[in-house]
């Protein structure tokens, strides 16, 4: 469960780190994922970026449902270093990059958002803007 929408534009300050929570690569997920998204990906490779994908935008979804009037904008830059094998722990992380009012009544936070496996190597990077209500 989510807190209430405690957080506001003013809340956040640059250089903020955020923690997203973690998800482990389910063996099963990723067995069903490649069977129906990508036939012919050998699941031995680990988990396929578009999977990746979908890890981070739950876990940052889950996080940022908390934030008051928040809308993502933009997902920019997006980089893939390595497929995390079945099994591995990742978590996620938000680093506040910048923020820009916009109006009384919200403001633009740009944000790097990261996925790191159990040893604290990146594994997927994104650049993301979001809307935010200010108090």
């Amino acid at each position: 469960m989510t807190e209430p929408l405690h957080v506001h534009f003013e809340d956040l300050e640059i250089g903020q780190v955020i923690p997203l929570g973690a998800c482990a690569v389910d063996a099963a997920a990723l067995d069903l994922f490649a069977e129906r998204f990508l036939p012919g990906w050998d699941v031995a490779y680990g988990a396929p970026e578009a999977m990746v994908y979908a890890l981070w935008s739950r876990l940052s979804a889950d996080r940022m449902g908390g934030w008051a009037g928040s809308k993502t904008l933009a997902v920019d830059g997006l980089r893939f270093l390595r497929n995390p094998p079945a099994g591995e722990l990742l978590r996620g992380r938000l680093t506040v990059m910048g923020k820009d009012p916009v109006g009384d009544e919200k403001g633009v936070v740009i944000a790097q958002q990261d996925m790191l496996d159990e040893a604290g190597r990146l594994v997927f990077s994104c650049l993301t803007r979001a809307l935010v209500a200010r108090r």
